[in-house]
């Protein structure tokens, strides 16, 4: 299995474990992370949740491959199972970021509580460079954090980013040599055993109340228009041109 779970000291670790494929996530992968998180979520012994990834990578985004072959039709694809679970958790989720953070592999972070990355971590949005659309809220969430200027060098160029920029958008908390990152997120993780969980989540609950509904509202849209783009001849010349190791020309649409 390429996602791997524990439970050790009132953390659940959850890690992207395929490294040959540079930890690329399939639709059965991301339905074992969303099975994983509801454990965690209904374990008392569980105060809180850590994701990692491999030394070097944390993930390099959907396995395109496994994508085009099982791509989601519908609210009940794991990928969206995976979302709805993670954007609603309603314990603490830390993430330790090293290497590549590619599209879910940032998009997820913005659902964490905690974001720590490595001095050598990159992270990208390339909706758009592969004729598709964000995705799991980002077009509401990295605008709020950012601002309207900076999220379009992000999500309409598709620029990617270091980890200090990463901290300075907001979407992580701070940055730390890559030998130390797992380490020090498992110590904020194991920080929840001392404190009261119910007022935890409770706090959690209060904290995106507010944006509750729009983010999911947001999700919903973005997923509508994905799955259009999925078949929209930008899309196929975008992943024509990967599979065939190939620059994709986009000079025949308007």
């Amino acid at each position: 299995m390429s996602i791997k779970t524990a439970t050790l000291n009132g953390v659940a670790t959850l890690e992207i474990a395929r490294p040959e494929k540079k930890n690329a996530i399939t639709a059965d992968m991301y339905a074992a992370m969303a099975q994983a998180l509801r454990a965690a979520d209904g374990d008392p012994a569980v105060r809180a949740v850590l994701v990692i990834g491999q030394p070097g990578i944390f993930t390099s985004g959907n396995d395109l491959e496994d994508f085009m072959q099982r791509p989601p039709q519908d609210g009940d694809a794991p990928v969206f199972q995976f979302m709805r679970t993670l954007s609603t958790l309603s314990k603490p989720v830390v993430a330790a970021v090293t290497g590549a953070a590619i599209g879910i592999g940032t998009t997820m972070l913005l659902h964490c509580d905690f974001v720590y990355v490595s001095d050598e971590a990159r992270l990208a949005l390339p909706f758009t460079s592969l004729g598709l659309v964000p995705e799991f809220g980002s077009s509401l969430l990295v605008p709020l954090l950012a601002g309207h200027a900076k999220a379009a060098e992000k999500l309409l160029l598709g620029e990617p980013f270091s980890a200090s920029e990463a901290v300075d958008l907001g979407i992580a908390n701070a940055v730390l040599p890559a030998g130390e990152v797992a380490m020090h997120a498992r110590r904020i993780a194991e920080r929840f055993n001392t404190l009261p969980p119910s007022a935890v989540r409770e706090t959690k609950k209060l904290m995106k109340r507010a944006g509750a509904a729009q983010l999911q509202e947001a999700i919903e849209a973005e997923a509508a228009v994905f799955r259009q783009r999925l078949s929209s001849p930008e899309a196929r010349e975008a992943f024509s041109a990967f599979f065939q190791k190939r620059k994709p020309d986009f000079a025949q649409f308007s």
